[in-house]
C-alpha cells in the first residue's frame, strides 16, 4: 500500500517506521501523548484491532496503547463514585496499581494528598490517619515504614462493588449500614418459661 501526497510516495511500511523513529527518543508518557494527539488530529477512532488479524510485535503495542489511553483518577473517581475517604483511598490505590503509567504496588500519605486533589474529592481532616482508618476498615495491608497495600478486599470494593447501587446508598449519597437484630441467647428463652 502505498500514500503519494505533494509528490512524495510513501509504503505504509515506511510511514510506520518514521513514526516509530520519531517516537523511539521520546519518553513512554511523551509517546503516548503524541500518539494521542496525531489520533485526534487524524480523526482516528483509538480502538484496538482484533487479534485475529496479523500484526507485528510493534503494532500489537502501538495499538494496545492507543487502545488504552490513560484514564484520568478524575475521570475515574466521577465512574466509581466513591462515598467516604476510605473508598476514595482504596480507589486511590487502585488505581496505581492496576491502571497509572507508573504503577506502585505501596501507597502512602503524600500519594493519597496528591491524588485526593487531582480527584477532586476532599481531602479528610487528618490525611495522616487515611490509611490507617482504612486498614481499620478492612481494605489494606500494613507494609512498614508509613505504607500500606491494597488487599482483596480493597481490591474487590473498587473493582466490583462500586458505584454502589442505589438500594445501598441513603438519600444523601452515604452509604448504609444494616442494622443487626439482637438474637435471643439460649439462655434468655430458657428464663423465660
Amino acid at each position: 500500500m502505498t500514500e503519494k501526497k505533494e509528490g512524495i510516495t510513501k509504503t505504509l511500511g515506511q510511514a510506520i517506521d518514521e513514526i516509530i523513529q520519531a517516537l523511539q527518543s521520546l519518553d513512554q508518557n511523551s509517546r503516548i501523548t503524541a500518539i494521542n494527539a496525531v489520533c485526534e488530529h487524524l480523526s482516528i477512532p483509538l480502538i484496538e484491532k482484533s487479534k485475529s488479524e496479523p500484526q507485528s510485535e510493534t503494532l500489537q503495542h502501538s495499538a494496545k496503547i492507543m487502545a488504552t489511553p490513560l484514564q484520568e483518577i478524575k475521570n475515574f473517581r466521577e465512574q466509581k463514585r466513591p462515598s467516604s475517604a476510605n473508598e476514595m483511598a482504596s480507589l486511590i490505590a487502585f488505581y496505581l496499581s492496576e491502571m497509572a503509567q507508573d504503577r506502585k504496588a505501596e501507597v502512602e500519605v503524600d500519594d493519597m494528598v496528591k491524588y485526593f486533589k487531582e480527584a477532586e474529592f476532599p481531602l479528610p481532616k487528618a490525611p495522616q490517619v487515611l490509611l490507617q482508618n482504612a486498614k481499620n476498615a478492612g481494605y489494606f495491608d500494613s507494609v512498614g515504614g508509613g505504607k500500606y497495600k491494597l488487599n482483596p478486599v480493597g481490591y474487590n470494593l473498587v473493582a466490583h462493588n462500586l458505584p454502589r447501587t442505589q438500594s445501598e446508598l441513603s438519600p444523601t449519597g452515604k452509604r448504609t449500614r444494616r442494622k443487626q437484630t439482637k438474637k435471643t441467647s439460649s439462655k434468655n428463652k430458657g428464663n423465660r418459661k
